[in-house]
């Protein structure tokens, strides 16, 4: 049994601009030297798809979630967005973290998600209408407003405000990329989304409220009060739950059009067929999925001839595990018709797998479903931009222009 630490490792550059703008050659060749270690600056990373699958079934007997470590890496310990990276509900483990999933479940069950497509369908209409005129916009952003909007309607929160929180959510999205240069818009994003938070339970505890009809919020504040979750517990809840339906649905949207600008055969397809908006969807997700993320390993863990001693941080990067050709037949072939025998791990896997991942599936087929039937024959001038590889991945800017239809 050889340690991890006498293991000759490739070094992958994940901090790089060039490996964020099409990491898949990195990974490929790291595997031709290491059929599935490899290393960067903060640890090892797993990069292969069958070894991932493996050793996330460890969780949590043998693996837990290090979110401290963010806080520690970007010299944050003290700070209101440190505390949250200790607290928030990724970085729970065993009963803490199941207690808070328990409260959760029944809002974001597979009917729960269908229930909510005519909502979903009105403010991808309304985005449209006011978007679809201009004949040419930044995708990115347009994307941006719509997963936002669809969770401000489930929690009843003003729509006025919307603007301000969609640019600190862009913020905290770059919070786990670990470039401390952008500490300083990190801080200022999370108090401004605490403070919203604060403000809108306030509101609805007061009676002030924007629709009559029972809504998330509600089942939330019910569950507080029964003794489920603390003030505090409560305000970081919503705040992971704005995140975390923010970054995925906006950069998977963008990726989808991304690939479909260079296949305009299958975006027409998508205006006729909401069946094929979900293949495309699920494909976009095997193809570029968008996260990489930590676990600690607990106890020592024997795999593969390798030793993982206690404490080691193993990264799993879910954003390429796609692509592993090992798993996958012709996994650079973008084709939605195929069949998923080794389904992506878009929404993660075992006990923090994502529990919005039926409302992020049901707004974006819905969203891409719509967007193909008002925007037609669209292109890219360029440029397009990358975010940081490490963290949450995505495009950053994807500049189209079309014919707006009827």
């Amino acid at each position: 049994m050889q340690p991890i630490a006498d293991l000759d490792l490739p070094r992958l550059p994940l901090q790089a601009a060039a490996l964020a703008e099409d990491p898949f050659p990195y990974f490929a060749a790291a595997r031709q030297e290491h059929p599935w270690l490899a290393r960067w600056e903060y640890g090892p990373i797993v990069t292969q798809y069958d070894a991932v699958r493996e050793l996330i079934r460890m969780e949590p007997a043998k693996l837990r979630t290090p979110y401290e470590q963010f806080a520690v890496a970007m010299e944050a310990e003290d700070t209101n967005w440190g505390r949250f990276q200790r607290c928030q509900m990724l970085a729970y483990n065993g009963q803490p973290h199941q207690r808070l999933r328990q409260i959760l479940a029944p809002a974001f069950t597979p009917r729960q998600a269908n229930l909510h497509r005519p909502l979903m369908r009105a403010v991808i209409r309304e985005l449209l209408d006011e978007w679809v005129p201009k004949g040419a916009f930044d995708f990115e952003a347009f994307a941006a407003r719509f997963p936002v909007t669809v969770f401000f309607n489930l929690v009843g929160a003003d729509p006025a405000l919307l603007p301000g929180i969609s640019s600190s959510l862009e913020a905290m999205g770059l919070s786990v990329s670990l470039e401390k240069k952008l500490m300083p818009r990190i801080l200022q994003a999370f108090d401004h989304l605490d403070g919203f938070v604060q403000a809108l339970m306030a509101e609805r505890r007061a009676g002030r409220r924007h629709d009559q009809e029972p809504d998330l919020l509600d089942v939330l504040l019910d569950a507080q009060d029964a003794g489920g979750m603390t003030e505090r517990e409560m305000a970081d809840l919503l705040i992971f739950l704005f995140t975390a339906g923010f970054d995925t649905s906006k950069n998977v949207l963008t990726l989808a059009m991304y690939e479909l600008l260079k296949r305009p055969e299958m975006y027409a397809r998508c205006a006729e067929d909401l069946a094929f908006s979900r293949k495309v969807i699920e494909e976009t997700m095997r193809f570029h999925s968008v996260t990489t993320v930590p676990r600690l390993v607990t106890a020592d863990i024997e795999f593969r001839g390798v030793l993982l001693p206690k404490d080691t941080t193993l990264w799993f990067p879910w954003a390429v595990l796609g692509r592993d050709a090992g798993a996958v037949e012709h996994a650079d072939t973008f084709d939605p018709d195929r069949e998923q025998k080794n389904p992506h791990m878009g929404f993660a896997l075992g006990p923090h797998i994502c529990l919005g991942q039926f409302v992020a599936r049901a707004q974006l087929e819905e969203g891409l479903h719509l967007l193909a039937q008002r925007i037609r024959n669209p292109r890219s001038p360029g440029p397009v931009g990358w975010r940081p590889f490490p963290g949450v991945w995505g495009i950053t800017g994807l500049p189209i222009e079309f014919e707006p239809a009827p």
